[in-house]
């Protein structure tokens, strides 16, 4: 029997079928609940009773937005393929289990893969401690060296789509789409996760020492990509900034540094990297901002987020080098 949190938490006949399938002998789901902060997909923890009376968990990855479906297969096979690569890394990623990328076996495209231990964490308290952890993690991730390069990063925003918010600092805006007009610049490349930030990171928060948190995990490897530390650096600056005000957007690629990562030397190259991350933001305010307040964040409105980021991107082309 399944018992549901809530409707949302449910379990489409099919998939469970499928997932059935692929548990234990003598193992039976005995509990799903709905995963909040997901943008692109649904998220579901499965609590699997095993024979000897105990319990495992499972996370089901499910697109069903139609404009997601279309790229699931496509994702999913990118994150089947990295789960797969990551095992024995070192890199906390949770392990594949199975993947339906076309929807073959499931009313639509799924990833079963491990539950890790520990939580999102988007609180502002105890920041200064997470912001060094996450910088360490995004240096680890950017040594790997697999033997299959994945495929190059693709651009998020071009400086055509860019939309400016309401009452943004209008000429701050236009010089910054003039710099994502130019070129990128050269790089050498590196592994990157491509959607790195603390909504895809679990942390371990011990009761009585909240000093000890740590890593526990790191998820959504749907669009692993070669190209520059700079980027991924960028996209997790850019969460920083709009989840806990822009000096924190700002501090983020001086911890990457301090945890031993390589960003580009020249300063053009850099505001470069950071200003086209942000701006590939402003297409996407009202979804992550939902995204955030059913985390838990009910003060991060879309208005709340749109002037974060007006205020980064201001920041960022006042910022010295």
């Amino acid at each position: 029997m399944v018992i549901n949190h809530d409707e949302a938490a449910a379990v489409r006949p099919l998939t469970l079928a499928w997932v059935s399938r692929h548990l234990e002998v003598g193992e039976r789901i005995v509990r799903t609940e709905a995963l909040q902060g997901g943008i692109t997909a649904e998220m579901r923890r499965l609590t699997i009773g095993t024979r000897d009376g105990r319990t495992r968990d499972l996370v089901l990855r499910t697109f069903v937005d139609p404009f997601y479906v279309e790229r699931a297969e496509d994702w999913l096979n990118r994150e089947a393929g990295t789960l797969t690569l990551l095992a024995g890394t070192g890199v906390p990623a949770p392990g594949l289990v199975v993947v339906d990328p076309t929807a073959a076996h499931c009313e639509y495209p799924s990833l079963l893969r491990t539950h890790l231990p520990g939580r999102t964490v988007l609180d502002d308290e105890g920041l200064e401690t997470r912001v060094p952890l996450l910088a360490r993690q995004l240096v680890a991730i950017h040594t790997l060296r697999p033997a299959e390069q994945p495929r190059e990063y693709e651009t998020l925003t071009t400086a055509d789509t860019v939309v400016v918010p309401k009452g943004a600092d209008a000429a701050a805006w236009a010089a910054a789409i003039d710099v994502i007009r130019k070129p990128a610049p050269p790089y050498e490349g590196r592994f990157l996760h491509r959607d790195f930030h603390p909504g895809n990171v679990l942390f371990d928060v011990p009761p009585s020492t909240p000093a000890g948190v740590r890593i526990s995990g790191v998820v959504d490897w749907a669009q692993p990509s070669w190209g520059p530390a700079d980027l991924d650096a960028a996209h997790c600056s850019t969460n920083l900034a709009l989840l806990h005000g822009p000096a924190w957007g700002l501090r983020f690629a001086e911890a990457y540094e301090e945890a031993g990562g390589v960003l580009a030397a020249v300063a053009s190259e850099r505001l470069y990297w950071r200003v086209r991350d942000g701006l590939a933001f402003s297409e996407d305010v009202q979804l992550v901002a939902q995204s955030w307040r059913e985390a838990g964040r009910a003060e991060l409105t879309t208005r709340a987020v749109e002037e974060r980021l007006d205020a980064y991107i201001t920041a960022l082309l006042d910022a010295p080098g």
